[in-house]
């Protein structure tokens, strides 16, 4: 007897609790239902916001610990953009005096003669 319901896409990523595309690795993480129709639902809202996404619809067995037993994606996750360019920013912004970083003092010799 199948016990819950997952949503799978053609890359073998599955679609989270945290309404994003995880790899199965931590069956924990994977959104499962107890009715198909609701996972249908689901994979039909995710269709009509990503028209090329092809997903399905996955029986799964609950394990010991009442996650899902289902086989990780063996193609890793697409990086999200800015995710990367949000960390350089903040080492940036730590480094610059004008951006909060470092601070110096404004009566300090060296910043008297910087602004003479």
């Amino acid at each position: 007897m199948t016990d819950v319901f997952v949503i799978r896409n053609q890359l073998g990523h599955y679609w989270g609790k945290s309404k994003a595309w995880v790899d199965g690795s931590q069956p924990r993480l994977v959104l499962r239902t107890a009715h198909r129709d609701e996972a249908v639902n689901t994979l039909f809202e995710l269709s009509s916001k990503d028209f090329e996404l092809r997903g399905e619809v996955v029986a799964a067995q609950l394990g010991e610990r009442g996650e899902p037993v289902i086989e990780p994606s063996q193609i890793p996750l697409p990086m999200e953009p800015g995710t990367e360019g949000a960390v350089d920013a903040e080492v940036t912004a730590a480094g610059d005096p004008a951006q909060g970083g470092q601070d110096t003092p404004s009566d300090s010799p060296e910043a008297a003669e910087t602004v003479a």
